[in-house]
């Protein structure tokens, strides 16, 4: 091979080389932009739980506790809003929950646990033990979620701390369409989108919806909710995570944009929404004050008369003189 010969084959040697280790780098390269596209979506999918992301703990969060299986009663959520008084919703204080099954049943006494953020953190050491469940007088009237709360009494008094600690509900004033960023957020154990519980407590801030929208979403749809002025709505957030079964009971907490106070706003009731309906459905509060204090007061059936009898006696008395 004479001198011209060999310097082409050496230039093409060297060339096929060079392609050789590009087409190398850009198959790298590829299977590098695959590998990141697919941490990509599955960090997204990750956050599309339908039960959320995971909580702090939460001091007010309470566990209302019947059974492991959702077919003997299941276990949902509560909230403490005094040393001796849990609010929940009604339907979990019975292990079958359609009114159907319900009516002339009484409640099941539940197990009651504090200050645990871990499902298997309730055990014996969290429990305390109940007095009495007194349900809403109008629960469950014309369907399964009507006036759907219920307030569960403690023996005893709990001793606040750091990790237990009451939610206030709301003052006088205060509505749902002044709240920090027209959001709420809300806690729980319940199913995610592989249908099984969460084993450590979960959190998602939601979206207040409009009432008359989810109404009329409801509406259409057979055996949902008839949203109703004592009831509102949350939507799913932006990533499709919602309430899902096991978080009835749960509060939803929100700030007042005015001042900075931070209160339940709504019991969740309709849980069930998951990844399949847009809405949860809360009972509302503030539309449930007066029969919570009474409950919480100790009212007989004679407590009202008594008070305007005193009161009547007194200004009676004052015009005398």
């Amino acid at each position: 091979m004479d001198i011209i010969s060999k310097m082409w084959f050496s230039l093409t040697v060297l060339l096929l080389a060079a392609w050789a280790c590009v087409a190398d780098v850009t198959q790298t390269e590829e299977k590098m932009k695959r590998s990141v596209s697919a941490s990509r979506l599955a960090s997204l999918r990750s956050r599309r739980m339908v039960g959320g992301n995971l909580a702090p703990h939460v001091p007010w969060q309470v566990m209302v506790y019947i059974a492991d299986s959702v077919l003997d009663g299941g276990y949902a959520g509560g909230a403490l809003i005094s040393d001796r008084w849990v609010l929940t919703a009604g339907r979990n204080l019975f292990v079958r929950k359609s009114r159907q099954d319900i009516q002339g049943k009484a409640p099941v006494i539940p197990k009651v646990y504090l200050g645990i953020s871990q499902r298997a953190e309730a055990d014996v050491s969290k429990e305390v033990a109940v007095e009495k469940i007194v349900l809403h007088p109008g629960f469950q009237n014309r369907s399964d979620w009507d006036n759907d709360l219920a307030l569960i009494q403690l023996k005893e008094p709990v001793a606040m701390s750091n990790t237990v600690t009451p939610i206030p509900l709301p003052e006088r004033g205060q509505d749902l369409a002044d709240t920090v960023r027209s959001s709420g957020v809300i806690t729980g154990w319940g199913w995610g989108i592989d249908l099984t519980p969460a084993t450590s407590l979960k959190h998602l801030v939601l979206p207040l919806a409009n009432h008359s929208v989810c109404k009329a979403e409801y509406q259409r749809i057979p055996l949902m909710p008839t949203v109703d002025d004592n009831m509102f709505c949350t939507g799913a957030t932006k990533y499709e995570e919602n309430v899902c079964f096991g978080d009835a009971g749960g509060a939803l907490v929100v700030t007042d944009a005015e001042t900075g106070d931070i209160y339940a706003a709504g019991i969740l009731s309709y849980d069930k929404s998951c990844s399949r309906y847009k809405y949860g459905v809360y009972m509302k509060i503030s539309s449930y004050l007066p029969w919570i204090h009474s409950v919480v007061r100790g009212d007989t059936e004679k407590s009202s008369a008594l008070r305007s009898d005193a009161m009547s006696k007194m200004y009676s008395r004052q015009q005398s003189f």
